[in-house]
């Protein structure tokens, strides 16, 4: 079972999601919150396995909400962003804030229940083609967390296994593409999370942006 918190200050929205999740056996609707305040308060008390939270909410904001979740929760609580917009501000934030992905709000029933058991289940909603350019174009705009010379830190297969995270790619895709096996796929991503600090998938897309090793548009920078 899914334990899910809702949190958006438009009513409806707000009512309507919960609503819509609350028809599946698998998911079940805890908590609903009008704000940020009010989404880190019932987070804490239900402990959930996710809380789809807004990015624009009165007096504390999905991003803000999202950090203090989190760190309360100590990652055990997935945050996946509702915004209006494909391309709003605040969504690189809210990713590097460590939410796992986000959704739009005019998304289709079939695309809210995958996302949610997706991130519930413990993976980034990375899939969806504006993510990736989202990301790609906010971190060209700002000031990176990791200098460009982190990237002499990884191994060249690290660095392609990277690259191939940030293209979307799944486990088994990287492993089909570079010839290798699953297992040790999961190595070189473990030791890339570690050198890099990287808490999921989400990070790791960010991070590959960051190091030149994807590029707006999809295509992979070089790796050695």
């Amino acid at each position: 079972m899914i334990r899910a918190v809702v949190a958006d200050d438009q009513a409806v929205v707000r009512t309507g999601f919960a609503n819509l999740l609350a028809t599946q056996e698998d998911i079940e609707i805890v908590g609903e919150a009008e704000d940020g305040v009010q989404a880190v308060r019932i987070v804490a008390a239900t402990r959930p396995d996710i809380v789809l939270l807004d990015i624009r909410m009165p007096h504390k904001n999905g991003i803000e909400a999202a950090r203090e979740i989190l760190a309360r929760s100590e990652n055990t609580t997935r945050v996946l962003i509702l915004t209006t917009f494909g391309l709003d501000e605040y969504v690189y934030d809210a990713l590097a804030a460590g939410a796992s992905g986000f959704l739009l709000k005019d998304a289709t029933f079939p695309e809210l229940l995958h996302a949610v058991r997706v991130v519930a289940a413990g993976n980034a909603l990375l899939s969806p083609e504006i993510t990736k350019r989202v990301i790609g174009e906010f971190v060209r705009a700002r000031a990176p967390r990791l200098p460009v010379h982190a990237v002499g830190e990884l191994t060249a297969r690290e660095a392609e296994v990277l690259a191939l995270i940030a293209r979307g790619l799944s486990n088994a895709e990287i492993a089909h593409r570079l010839t290798i096996t699953d297992h040790t796929v999961k190595t070189h991503i473990n030791r890339l999370f570690t050198k890099l600090e990287l808490r999921d998938r989400a990070q790791a897309v960010i991070a590959a942006y960051e190091l030149g090793l994807a590029r707006v548009g999809g295509r992979e920078g070089r790796t050695g």
